[in-house]
C-alpha cells in the first residue's frame, strides 16, 4: 500500500512557506494598487509626463507578474495535494517519482519567491550600477578585476538582466583597471547589492614566471540607478565638468572625438565618468544620473551609520570591507566571510553561479 507521509508533510511545510509569502507581498492591497495604476493608465495626460508614466507602466507590471506567480504557486500547491491523494487511492507506485519531482521544482519556485520577499528595500526593484576596480598588485589585480567583470556579465546572463557598459579603462598588460556597466532589470540592484565589497583573490599567478602563490583585490561597488530623487539637489554651481577623448585597447572603448565625460561633484568630491555613449550629450546625462544614485547610496549609508550609532552598536560598513575569497590553490573554496556559506566549486562560481551566495546574504542579512 502506498502511504505518503513524507511527501505530505513537505506540502504542509510548502503551503505554510507559501502563505507567508502571500501575507508578505500582501495580496489585497496588491490588487487595490493595481486598479489605482490601471486608472491612471487609462488617463489620456499620462504621456504628457513620460517619466511618471514609465513608472507607472513598470509598477504595474511588476504588480501584475507577481500576482500571476502568486496564483501559480497556489494552484500548483494545490494541484500536487490532490496528485497525492489520487496516487494513494489508487496505490499506483509508478507516480511516487512524479510526485516527488514535482516537489522538488515547486519548493524551489516557492523559494525564490520568499527570497522576493525580502527585497523590500526602497530601491530594490531598481536597477543596479556596479563598478569594478583592481586593487594595489599591478597586472595580477588587474586581471582579477576582469575576471569578476566577467563573473557578473554571466550571473546577469543567467538571470536575464541585461548588460550595458559605461565605463572601462584597460589595464597595463592584462585585465582592466576598473569597469562601470549597469544590470537592467527587475530586482536588479536588490540582489546585487549583496556584492558589494572587496573580494580576494588567492591562485598561482599566470603573470609569475616563479609560479608563486599571489593574493589579489578588487572592490565592486553596487548602485540602484535612480533616474531623479526630488530630495536631493544638484546645483549647476557645484559641478565641475570635464570632456576627453575615450581611451582603451580598441574596438568599443576607443572613440575619436573629447565625448567623453567626466563630472565632479565638487561639496563631495564624489567622481563619475562615462565614455561609452554615442554623443557628448548621452555620456553626460549617464554621468549625472550615476551622480544621483551615488549621491543617493551616500544619505541612505550616512543614515544607517547614525541608527547604527544610537543603537550602540559597531558594525563594518560592508564597502571596503573583505567579503569573499575566491581560492585556486592548494585547494578549491569560495567563501562569503559575512555568511559563512562555501563551495568548493571556484570554476562555476567564475562562470556566474553565485546565485546561492546572494540568496544566503537575503536570508541572514
Amino acid at each position: 500500500m502506498v502511504i505518503l507521509d513524507e511527501e505530505k508533510l513537505r506540502l504542509k511545510t510548502l503551503a505554510s512557506k507559501a502563505a507567508d509569502c502571500c501575507k508578505a507581498f500582501d495580496i489585497d492591497n496588491m490588487k487595490s494598487r493595481l486598479a489605482e495604476l490601471s486608472l491612471q493608465q487609462q488617463s489620456p495626460d499620462l504621456y504628457k509626463d513620460l517619466k511618471k508614466a514609465q513608472s507607472i507602466n513598470s509598477e504595474a507590471k511588476y504588480i501584475e507578474s507577481k500576482l500571476k506567480e502568486l496564483e501559480k504557486m497556489n494552484n500548483a500547491i494545490a494541484d500536487i495535494g490532490e496528485l497525492i491523494e489520487l496516487v494513494e487511492a489508487e496505490d499506483d507506485e509508478t507516480l511516487v517519482s512524479d510526485v516527488d519531482s514535482t516537489l522538488d521544482k515547486l519548493e524551489s519556485e516557492v523559494e525564490e519567491l520568499h527570497l522576493a520577499t525580502l527585497l523590500k528595500g526602497e530601491y530594490d526593484r531598481n536597477n543596479a550600477i556596479i563598478t569594478i576596480h583592481a586593487g594595489a598588485g599591478g597586472t595580477e589585480a588587474q586581471d582579477w578585476a576582469d575576471m569578476l567583470y566577467r563573473m557578473y556579465r554571466m550571473y546577469c546572463e543567467k538571470e536575464g538582466f541585461k548588460v550595458e557598459e559605461i565605463d572601462y579603462l584597460d589595464g597595463d598588460e592584462a585585465g582592466l583597471k576598473s569597469v562601470t556597466f549597469f544590470a537592467e532589470g527587475l530586482n536588479a540592484y536588490g540582489y546585487l547589492k549583496a556584492e558589494k565589497g572587496v573580494h580576494r583573490l588567492v591562485r598561482i599567478s599566470p603573470f609569475d614566471s616563479n609560479a608563486r602563490r599571489h593574493t589579489s583585490f578588487a572592490s565592486v561597488e553596487v548602485m540602484p540607478e535612480i533616474d531623479n530623487d526630488t530630495s536631493i539637489k544638484i546645483m549647476p554651481d557645484e559641478l565641475k565638468i570635464d570632456t576627453y577623448r575615450s581611451g582603451g585597447a580598441g574596438g568599443q572603448h576607443v572613440n575619436k572625438t573629447d565625448s567623453a565625460v567626466r563630472i565632479t561633484h565638487l561639496p563631495t568630491g564624489i567622481v563619475v565618468q562615462c565614455q561609452n555613449e554615442r554623443s557628448q550629450i548621452q555620456n553626460r546625462e549617464t554621468a549625472m544620473k550615476m551622480l544621483m544614485s551615488k549621491l543617493v547610496e551616500r544619505r541612505e549609508r550616512e543614515n544607517m551609520e547614525k541608527a547604527a550609532c544610537i543603537k550602540g552598536e559597531l558594525k563594518k560598513i560592508e564597502w571596503g570591507s573583505q567579503i569573499r575569497s575566491y581560492v585556486f590553490q592548494p585547494y578549491t573554496l569560495v567563501k562569503d566571510h559575512r555568511t559563512g556559506y562555501e563551495t568548493p566549486d571556484v570554476f562555476g562560481v567564475m562562470d556566474g553561479n553565485i546565485r546561492e551566495f546572494i540568496f544566503d546574504y537575503l536570508r541572514k542579512s
